[in-house]
């Protein structure tokens, strides 16, 4: 059942284009508020459907600007992971664990467990972890939905902002803000770079970084 609504996600994203929003804006008609809100619900649906979240922070701010982009994708981020994690905990948690067997996986379904609002930040504020399998990461983990839509919202909203502020100056790619945004990501993604290198130099992965004190594992 899992599969078959991915598939369907998958198959509505392909049909729908929802790359055409940067050039051609919404076919419904909608304007303001409304139009963000419907923005918001289709952004949820495309990160299920493994729509990359850049290209739709982009087109938050190309269509409605900062001011209203910023708060839609950020809605239709928690949204998303929100519609992910429940999937993955009501259709797909049970088949899943008893296949966990790297230790990498196993790590990371450790940590969130127990840190589920600081293990989720982590990962969201590492621009190197894959949103959906972050989400689903944490759907086959004990972590608790408000901890983690909370720490979604917050740890995801910086990069959320430059990716929306960069597409709503892309018309004026000479702009310090545009090119404030634009260094910002190339910051965090050298960042995430970094960390990763380090990170398999030690033998440790980005989802092991909130380790556990020995004293708080006890």
């Amino acid at each position: 059942m899992l599969l078959a609504l991915l598939a369907a996600a998958v198959a509505g994203a392909a049909l729908l284009e929802p790359q055409r929003l940067l050039t051609h804006g919404w076919p419904l008609g909608t304007s303001g508020i409304t139009a963000a809100v419907v923005f918001a619900v289709a952004y949820a649906v495309a990160t299920v459907a493994f729509v990359p979240r850049p290209l739709l922070n982009a087109a938050a701010g190309a269509l409605y600007g900062i001011h209203a982009g910023l708060p839609a994708a950020i809605a239709g981020t928690v949204l998303g992971a929100g519609l992910a994690f429940v999937l993955g905990r009501f259709l797909g948690r049970d088949a899943l664990r008893p296949l966990l067997r790297g230790r990498l996986v196993l790590s990371a379904d450790r940590q969130l467990s127990l840190h589920g609002f600081r293990s989720t930040l982590a990962l969201r504020l590492f621009p190197g972890v894959p949103f959906a399998a972050a989400n689903y990461a944490a759907a086959i983990s004990r972590v608790r939905l408000l901890p983690f839509l909370t720490a979604t919202a917050v740890g995801s909203a910086a990069n959320t902002a430059a990716y929306v502020v960069a597409g709503s100056r892309a018309a004026s790619p000479t702009s310090p803000v545009f090119l404030l945004a634009v260094g910002f990501i190339g910051l965090t993604g050298v960042a995430a770079a970094a960390v990763a290198h380090r990170r398999r130099g030690t033998g440790v992965s980005p989802e092991e970084s909130p380790a556990t004190p020995p004293a708080e594992s006890a």
